[in-house]
């Protein structure tokens, strides 16, 4: 109720006026020319890991270090005004933006293959406990409604707290979210989706991965809003 009752109120505040810009936005929370300032991922992508990659095959990277998931489609590059969105979700509690995320990213996605479950990646109980909600539950609600996709958030559970990524360097995040997740639920070979806001490098998808695959899910894709581009 709470949730409903906070989304509601961002969509009151922004609603006729466009979020990042303060111009009129017919519908929605954006006007026509933000909308269209999205950065859009488009063109030649890695199937595995969504990074640009010649004629869409598997990069060099995938090849080198194969990742435990088996694919991954994300809507947006991580950068302006994209980043924006995603913080102010995030950060600041404008839930209704999980909305709009979710119908970007249901976008990319469609037409849907067959998934069994998407399983939104869960938040440090700590960071659940200060911000009230997690972003990615919430985002995955209205994937899992445009896809016709079953949520099921309690196949995959913390099973420990950890520093947030974002405040490690690349190198250190892989092994600080080594098992930091359990699954106790027996998958009979699934096919189900983790959703997340943002991919950065992809260690703690891989960690979820290994972990639904371990409980005998036979393939794990990534949906996500937002992918970063590693540094030049």
């Amino acid at each position: 109720m709470l949730r409903e009752a906070a989304a509601k109120f961002t969509q009151w505040i922004f609603g006729g006026t466009c979020l990042l810009c303060r111009g009129a936005a017919a519908r929605g929370l954006l006007c026509a020319a933000c909308n269209a300032d999205l950065p859009r991922l488009e063109g030649a992508l890695c199937p595995r890991c969504a990074l640009p990659s010649a004629a869409s095959a598997i990069c060099g990277r995938c090849l080198a270090h194969p990742p435990r998931f088996d694919g991954t489609v994300a809507a947006l590059g991580y950068r302006f005004p994209a980043d924006v969105l995603v913080q102010a979700l995030k950060f600041r509690s404008e839930l209704a933006l999980a909305a709009l995320l979710g119908q970007l990213l249901a976008e990319r996605i469609a037409p849907v293959p067959q998934v069994h479950f998407v399983v939104p990646v869960p938040l440090a109980t700590r960071r659940l406990r200060e911000r009230g909600y997690n972003q990615s539950l919430e985002i995955a609600r209205h994937v899992a409604r445009a896809t016709g996709t079953r949520l099921a958030h309690e196949l995959c559970e913390r099973a420990r707290d950890t520093a947030a990524q974002t405040d490690l360097p690349w190198g250190e995040r892989a092994s600080n979210v080594r098992g930091a997740f359990r699954c106790a639920h027996m998958l009979d070979g699934a096919t189900i989706a983790v959703l997340d806001d943002v991919m950065t490098t992809g260690a703690t998808l891989d960690e979820v991965a290994g972990v639904l695959k371990g409980a005998g899910a036979s393939c794990v894709v990534n949906w996500v809003v937002a992918r970063t581009f590693p540094p030049d």
